[in-house]
């Protein structure tokens, strides 16, 4: 049987739930998402359980998803088909990895992102579903993709900073460190690296103090503002719009690119500034 790619351990009234393909900085392959939902969905069984903590393995959280198996292989790929493309086929395959990454939005226990290393592109999705972060100062997040073959399909940059922040960030593609997150208000903490662990265990442990109860009213109330602003329409748009980022002209040359000289490289030149 294939490793799992996301880990599970209930410690006292506290889900912990890690990514778990370090060697690939926790790379999202075909299996992680669902088995993410996975363990969300055994922390909501649990009425021991009080709070999620999710994190990753090794020196980083996610670097989105894994561009060896995705743009380096040749079309038809997943989530590269060869022309005419069938943009509802890649909608339905979209659509079900951002209800899987929304299911910790959608957790009825409060769930906190403990981020080192990165958070990029759909490990910025992941990371921005969850209620609260918690980063290292020297962490980055952000989402490279926005400059060619890519549109964050779960849209939660502009409800978790408003549009003119949104707009600098997803116009650009540039990544913000921990630091920077903090100070915008996108993380709740962000401290020096040897401090994190201890940062976000302090933050959970406040929280798991509180009834189950009164965290699921808290969380629904503030939750349901952001479902009445229209946040399901976006995030079909959004999640159409990714589709059609790896398909237009540029999705296309970009991807012939990464299948020439690699994904890295490709990457490489993709976020130098140098025009597209």
């Amino acid at each position: 049987m294939a490793a799992a790619t996301v880990l599970y351990q209930r410690d006292g009234r506290i889900a912990r739930i890690t990514l778990n393909r370090p060697e690939k900085l926790n790379a999202i392959n075909d299996a992680m998402p669902g088995e993410l939902r996975a363990a969300v969905a055994e922390a909501n069984r649990d009425d021991a359980v009080h709070v999620i903590v999710l994190t990753g393995a090794g020196r980083a959280f996610c670097a989105g998803y894994d561009l060896e198996l995705y743009a380096e292989r040749a079309r038809p790929a997943t989530y590269s088909q060869d022309l005419p493309w069938d943009p509802m086929v890649d909608y339905a395959l979209m659509s079900e990895n951002t209800a899987c990454f929304m299911s910790l939005w959608r957790s009825l226990k409060p769930a906190i992102c403990k981020v080192r290393g990165y958070a990029v592109a759909g490990g910025s999705d992941i990371a921005l579903c969850c209620d609260l972060l918690v980063m290292a100062e020297d962490a980055r997040i952000g989402y490279p993709p926005a400059r060619v073959w890519g549109c964050p399909t779960t849209a939660m940059w502009v409800y978790r900073l408003g549009a003119e922040r949104a707009k600098r960030l997803l116009l650009t593609g540039d990544l913000i460190t921990g630091r920077e997150a903090g100070q915008m208000g996108l993380a709740a903490a962000a401290v020096p690296e040897p401090d994190l662990d201890a940062t976000a265990d302090r933050l959970a442990a406040r929280m798991a103090g509180v009834p189950r109860n009164q965290l699921m009213m808290q969380k629904l109330m503030i939750n349901q503002a952001y479902e009445n602003m229209g946040l399901a329409t976006t995030q079909l748009i959004a999640t159409l719009l990714d589709g059609i980022a790896r398909h237009s002209p540029e999705g296309f040359a970009w991807k012939a690119r990464a299948e020439q000289v690699g994904f890295k490289q490709a990457v490489k030149e993709r976020d130098s500034g140098e025009p597209i």
